[in-house]
């Protein structure tokens, strides 16, 4: 029985009794049970009310999960062409760089930077490496130095 029913058989029952409204015991029963009705309605609005909102969410959410797989499809493709139209003439990039596993990348705001050894190695190295000004190339031992300079044309853009 759900509580509207309840409050039914409550209303039903005390007219069943037939209490006389005009006593004071009546009156109070009466308008308990009149209360029990008014909250009863309330509760039934309220209940309606959220099965609908909660629909609607499911909506926005299906509508949401759409546009979301709809943005990471246009990214891909996005990449996929960027990628493609990459000159495959160029000697400095080779599939082979991309499979050194014995460099370590750090986190993802870090900055990769590659140098090719006159021995013909391409060398991955982070900002670590790039301040201390040095580092020996794995495959011929030679030493590389390197310093930093920055273009006096560039302009630092504050964010």
């Amino acid at each position: 029985m759900n509580i509207s029913e309840k409050a039914a058989y409550l209303k039903g029952y005390m007219d069943g009794l037939e209490l006389d409204t005009e006593k004071p015991e009546g009156k109070m029963i009466a308008k308990i049970v009149e209360l029990l009705c008014d909250v009863t309605k309330r509760v039934t609005d309220i209940e309606e009310t959220t099965i609908a909102i909660s629909d609607e969410l499911d909506e926005i959410e299906e509508d949401l999960d759409a546009i979301e797989d709809f943005i990471l499809d246009e990214e891909d493709e996005d990449y996929d062409e960027d990628f493609d139209d990459e000159d495959d003439d160029d000697d400095f990039y080779d599939d082979d760089d991309f499979e050194d596993e014995s460099f370590e990348y750090g986190d993802e705001d870090s900055i990769i930077y590659e140098v090719k050894c006159a021995c013909g190695e391409v060398i991955n190295f982070d900002e670590d490496v790039l301040e201390e000004g040095s580092m020996i190339c794995p495959n011929c031992g030679e030493t590389l130095e390197f310093s930093v300079e920055e273009d006096e044309d560039e302009e630092e853009m504050p964010f």
